[in-house]
């Protein structure tokens, strides 16, 4: 109970009330020492009166008017002149003067405080202005007992009303805050706790409801939260289903690609002309498909295994990559063209390195003939010092604004209708692996450029 927040709020409300109440308690107790002594003055005054109107009092009867108002003796000063008008035995000296004419509220206060402190009854000297300007002043003895007396069962009487204050006024707090905070944060608190049993339903998803605004503003971002959690769990979901897929398909394409190997072999021996030049290429491009399949397989997962570097000529690349997507072009008026330099080598993965630029360069040829117009694809590469410049331009029509807010992100930054967007996601993964880099450097309505970054790193040797 004491560690929940109803609990701890409960106390400190009734520390905070009976602290507010200590702080009006002490003027208050100040206030009420005055008070009682401005009392004894009134009835001293009363009590002189009767001797002013009879001279002779007896003495009895002048003892009892002293006992009524509770003090030794009563001095009146009426015209400049102090006059002893009731007086008794007194059983001490008097050991202090108080007057109420001019304190300020320190001056009560001080006062109040030390007659409390002070448990000895001492005679003091209290010294006022008379009621209903009956004279220039008057001052009265009394003992000390009485005053502290009355002053601590005052105090005992606000102590306790202020403890009943501050109970009543934490509970009702108490009771408040359970039903407009404590309430609702346990329904948020149950809602995540039903979500993190099973996070892929979407039903236990919370629902905002809450009046007040922070709480309001709290659900709805656990709302949000856990939206998109749901989201990527299922995504993630899918994602394992099709690695499975995958990963079965390239187990039979491996073999099925196997037996067109062997075939091509044989090819190779032709003597036609047309096809020992066309044999080639079609050799080059089983074997890489038997090779994306052998590496799916041994990787298994939804990355990509590290780059073997090796040296090689760049334009023995981009010539197979130029020649496989020319094929695709058809009829349509698409230039796919290089400007590779014949004497540039670079230090890359071969295959993965072919893998990232057919994927530009197929997506620019699919976008141009997607949009029915004339174009053209340019693959560029120059040598600087710092790393390989590998340029794929094309004169499309530049990408949707969706597909650049997502490029890199599987399944989210397709360029057409249809697509996955896993080619770009998988080719900057490759170029990264590379220690490369891959950027949209532009894309507007004169078409769109992609930069692949190769480091030098070591010296080529």
């Amino acid at each position: 109970m004491l560690n929940s927040l109803t609990g701890r709020f409960l106390i400190l409300t009734i520390i905070f009330v009976m602290l507010a109440e200590i702080l009006i308690f002490v003027p208050s107790i100040a206030r009420f020492r005055e008070e009682f002594l401005k009392n004894k003055l009134e009835r001293a005054q009363i009590a002189s009166l009767a001797l002013l109107a009879d001279d002779m009092l007896e003495t009895d009867l002048e003892q009892e008017l002293l006992e009524n108002a509770g003090v030794f003796n009563v001095v009146l000063r009426r015209d400049e002149a102090r006059q002893l008008m009731l007086s008794t035995p007194m059983p001490q000296p008097v050991e202090g003067n108080f007057d109420l004419r001019d304190n300020g509220a320190m001056v009560l206060i001080r006062d109040a405080i030390a007659r409390l402190a002070e448990p000895e009854n001492k005679v003091i000297r209290v010294i006022g202005a008379p009621t209903r300007e009956a004279g220039l002043l008057i001052e009265v003895t009394i003992e000390s007992a009485p005053l502290r007396m009355a002053m601590i069962d005052y105090g005992l009487r606000i102590l306790i009303l202020s403890a009943v204050i501050s109970i009543v006024t934490a509970l009702l707090l108490f009771l408040a805050v359970r039903a407009i905070l404590v309430k609702p944060i346990k329904g948020v608190v149950g809602y995540m706790q039903r979500y993190a049993a099973a996070p892929e339903d979407a039903r236990r998803i919370i629902k905002p409801s809450a009046g007040v605004i922070e709480l309001r503003e709290a659900e709805e971002a656990l709302h949000t939260l856990q939206t998109e959690l749901t989201q990527a769990l299922r995504q993630k979901e899918r994602l394992a289903q099709l690695g499975s897929a995958v990963s079965k398909i390239s187990h039979d394409l491996r073999n099925i690609l196997t037996s067109a190997q062997l075939f091509t072999d044989r090819i190779e021996t032709s003597e036609d002309p047309l096809v020992r030049r066309m044999a080639p290429k079609l050799v080059n491009s089983i074997t890489r498909a038997v090779h994306l399949c052998e590496s799916t397989l041994a990787f298994g997962k939804a990355e990509e295994p590290s780059p073997t570097l090796t040296v090689f000529e760049l334009s023995d690349v981009v010539s197979d990559v130029v020649a496989s997507e020319q094929l695709a072009v058809g009829d349509h008026d698409l230039t796919i063209s290089e400007d590779i330099p014949d004497t540039m080598m670079v230090r890359a993965d071969p295959e993965q390195l072919f893998r990232v630029i057919s994927n530009l360069v197929r997506n620019a040829r699919q976008a141009i003939m997607a949009h029915g117009a004339p174009g053209s694809v340019t693959v560029a590469a120059r040598d600087e010092d710092a790393g390989w410049i590998i340029d794929v331009t094309d004169t499309g029509p530049g990408l949707p604004a969706k597909a650049q807010e997502h490029l890199f992100t599987p399944f989210q930054g397709g360029m057409r209708r249809g697509g996955t967007g896993l080619g770009l996601a998988i080719a900057s993964e490759l170029v990264r692996g590379h220690g490369g880099q891959l950027v949209l450097e532009r894309s507007d309505a004169d078409g769109t450029l992609f930069r692949i970054t190769l480091p030098k790193g070591d010296t080529l040797v």
